[in-house]
């Protein structure tokens, strides 16, 4: 059997490990898999099962359109039907779509295409793009037009953030007719928090199961390392905080906070930073900037004290689950679902 994934990226961050992770289960178990992408570099492992959407002009084109017009998803016209070709090529019996979002896919011409196909499709939704008029997250805008019709987004700038026009009203109803009428069409959900939303959604008539987030623990367990010394910071009790894009979202203004109110006991270090965020921080914080080794990642989790989970809004966070697995607790924010993999005791 042929399964082909399709994500924004493969092999990288979180959504692109967890479509690697799945590749990488279904050959184990005979299964031949590809993963189609349209972002960033696949590391070498990965290769193997990569198939490219676009490329650089493509993807900066899409952008550009998206941030003039608010019309996520309804750019990379000829790149898309290029892919279709793709498709055809390897004929898979099962396509599994990930994030749709991300400036490298026609979403119009693609489920054209599934409708006609016939074969089997399954959604995992990672966020809530795939039922509303812009946005992926609404939580903090306290936006609820999404049950009914966007319009007059409040988050036009958020992204995929449109400078000038807002098309949310046109998105939604053009997302509605794409995405629904899809023969054999399943949706996951790594969460019960987003399983509830699409049953309030226009997706609603689409069976619909959830399915945890998992991780690799063959990389993800308690790991030594010498991290501690390589920072200096072998007598400090470590708060960490890990992403893939750090943003308001993602509460690192919390921690720049929090540093403030702790003595020098404690040393707060933030994970998947840009160099000018990193360069921004108090010196009581240590930045690091992003890490696509998962034994780095697991050596810094497994030193840490307390994994820190400050987002304002999520699904289900790999995160939250690769740190438990290297025998480090976490507190988080109880947004979304990221307290589904955390016991109550440690909310905040």
């Amino acid at each position: 059997m042929k399964v082909l994934q399709i994500n924004t990226v493969c092999g990288i961050l979180s959504t692109g490990r967890i479509c690697a992770d799945l590749a990488e289960v279904l050959e184990s178990q005979g299964y031949e898999c590809k993963i189609a992408y349209g972002r960033m570099s696949v590391p070498e492992k990965y290769q193997k099962y990569a198939i490219k959407i676009g490329n650089r002009f493509t993807i900066k084109l899409d952008a550009a359109l998206t941030r003039l017009f608010d019309n996520a998803g309804f750019n990379s016209y000829f790149s898309t039907k290029k892919f279709i070709k793709k498709i055809r090529d390897y004929n898979p019996d099962v396509i599994h779509l990930h994030n749709l979002h991300g400036y490298y896919i026609n979403i119009k011409v693609l489920f054209e295409f599934l409708k006609a196909y016939g074969k089997p499709v399954v959604w995992t939704l990672h966020d809530c793009w795939a039922f509303t008029g812009h946005c992926t997250h609404f939580s903090v805008a306290g936006c609820d037009k999404w049950k009914t019709q966007c319009f007059n987004c409040p988050q036009k700038k958020v992204y995929p953030r449109s400078k000038f026009l807002s098309r949310a009203k046109i998105n939604f109803k053009n997302k509605k007719r794409i995405f629904c009428g899809v023969r054999n069409l399943t949706i996951i959900t790594p969460s019960k928090w987003l399983a509830k939303l699409v049953s309030q959604s226009y997706l609603s008539g689409y069976p619909t199961m959830v399915i945890n987030n998992g991780i690799d623990l063959s990389v993800f367990k308690p790991t030594a390392g010498d991290f501690r010394s390589k920072y200096d910071i072998r007598d400090k009790k470590i708060i960490l905080g890990v992403a893939s894009a750090w943003g308001k979202m993602k509460g690192l203004a919390d921690f720049v906070k929090l540093s403030y109110k702790l003595d020098d006991t404690y040393k707060i270090v933030v994970v998947g930073l840009n160099e000018s965020q990193r360069d921004s921080l108090p010196s009581n914080i240590l930045g690091i900037t992003r890490t696509n080794s998962t034994q780095e990642l697991a050596e810094i989790y497994s030193t840490a004290d307390v994994f820190l989970n400050l987002t304002y809004q999520d699904n289900y966070p790999t995160v939250n689950l690769e740190a438990q697995a290297c025998g480090t607790p976490v507190i988080t924010y109880e947004t979304g679902g990221s307290v589904e993999s955390v016991p109550v005791a440690i909310w905040i």
